[in-house]
């Protein structure tokens, strides 16, 4: 539980230089870097109507290479769950396609967290993955990949990422484009602590995501056009154990950003890039020295362009929760000071990042109330300067309820996607803001 939700709501919110209260604990670049713009435009939220139905949640939001928008969800069935997707054109009036069923189900793990996701290659194949349990404790399961060659209609046998005899959790993927036809995917693996403890070990373990023991590692495949691994490595043997991971591609090959864990519980967001055949070695995007002795579940995000790379994530190094963005200009090698993006005991987390034309996306949760959250979407220059703050939407969801906020920029839009709760009914909701 982070602090956050320790305190639920009080307190100032800085975004960027745009802050209502001073704090002399921001890095030197958030204060110096950012001012409001001169004349910034104004703007525009409006709902945008999802095809999911009453208790769907767990959805994730991609951009095909066309420009279409993928969402997907999970539905409660009789006794099991299913995958669901649907897509449209990024258009002022939005025409959904038919939902189709991915996958359904009786085995699968299920978590606010760790969800599935979509993609879309090139060559105009999707591929998408669930999470099933593989074993016989509750913490033993693994990623189920499919591949689709005929635009969602029909679905590929399921594979398994990591090797089957392996015990524990495996998942929060993050995908990226290899090749026309070829599937990057990275993921949180724990082969090390199931070599390390017996089941009973591991489930505690995992329970309660404390620091001590084995730790989890970051591990990356290539999948190709039948779908079968083409290559895999190790990337980092020491990660946290349950914050999402993400991905983008640069001029130089694709960056992977997730959450650390040395042998001191330091906890910061660490880098690596696919450099040929060859990854680079992990680095600190920014050394917070976070001392945190268990899971924050509150991955970093990463969008690139060219060189460039912006990776924004959340931390409590200075004993308050911070939202802080750094950006590279040598594709992940070195960062400049981190900006501060939000601070507060109200800040969530849970970022979201998109680029929408010459301006970076970052969209989070805030607590607005004991009863309720906030959707916020920050806008900045592409240079992180000119601070805009839009808050899109009021939650009636409460603590873990509402999830993981997905963004996306296509066309001339930034679309948002997200879980709230009506009547203790979990509801997936959009808006669009321009």
């Amino acid at each position: 539980m982070n602090m956050s939700q320790r305190n639920p709501w009080l307190a100032c919110t800085l975004l960027a230089a745009l802050s209502a209260c001073s704090n002399g604990d921001a890095p030197t670049a958030a204060t110096s870097a950012v001012a409001p713009p001169a004349a910034a435009s104004t703007p525009t939220v409006q709902a945008w109507t999802l095809p999911a139905p009453d208790g769907a949640a767990q959805p994730d939001l991609a951009v095909a290479p066309d420009g279409r928008l993928l969402l997907s969800w999970i539905e409660a069935t009789d006794g099991g769950h299913r995958l669901q997707l649907a897509s449209t054109a990024p258009t002022a009036a939005p025409a959904w396609s038919a939902v189709q069923t991915v996958a359904a189900g009786r085995d699968w793990f299920v978590n606010w967290a760790d969800t599935p996701r979509v993609h879309a290659l090139p060559d105009g194949s999707l591929w998408a993955h669930w999470l099933r349990n593989s074993g016989p404790s509750r913490m033993d399961y693994g990623i189920a990949l499919v591949r689709s060659a005929d635009g969602g209609a029909h679905w590929s046998a399921p594979l398994q990422v990591h090797p089957p005899a392996i015990r524990g959790d495996h998942g929060f993927v993050t995908y990226w484009t290899q090749a026309d036809d070829r599937l990057g995917i990275a993921w949180l693996d724990s082969r090390q602590k199931a070599a390390a403890a017996g089941a009973q070990e591991m489930h505690d373990m995992h329970d309660d995501h404390h620091g001590g023991g084995p730790a989890m590692m970051l591990r990356a495949a290539i999948h190709g056009p039948q779908g079968t691994q083409e290559a895999e490595w190790p990337l980092d043997v020491s990660t946290c154990d349950c914050c999402t991971t993400s991905s983008a591609l640069t001029a130089r090959g694709v960056v992977v950003v997730y959450r650390g864990r040395d042998p001191q519980e330091v906890r910061d967001t660490r880098i690596v890039r696919l450099d040929g055949n060859a990854w680079t070695a992990p680095h600190d995007v920014h050394a917070d020295g976070w001392h945190f002795a268990g899971c924050p579940v509150n991955g970093p995000a990463v969008v690139a362009d060219g060189n460039r790379v912006w990776v924004a994530w959340y931390t409590e190094a200075d004993g308050v929760p911070e939202l802080r963005a750094a950006h590279s200009d040598d594709a992940g090698d070195s960062f400049a000071a981190p900006l501060t993006l939000a601070k507060g005991p109200q800040v969530l987390g849970r970022l979201a990042l998109a680029l929408g034309g010459e301006r970076l996306l970052a969209a989070w949760l805030e607590e607005a109330s004991p009863t309720s959250q906030k959707l916020v979407l920050g806008r900045y220059d592409a240079d992180g300067s000119h601070a805009q703050r839009v808050e899109v939407a009021d939650l009636s969801a409460r603590g873990r309820a509402s999830g993981l906020p997905r963004l996306q920029w296509s066309g001339d839009a930034a679309w948002l996607a997200w879980t709230d709760v009506r009547d203790g009914t979990p509801v997936l909701r959009g808006a669009t803001v321009r």
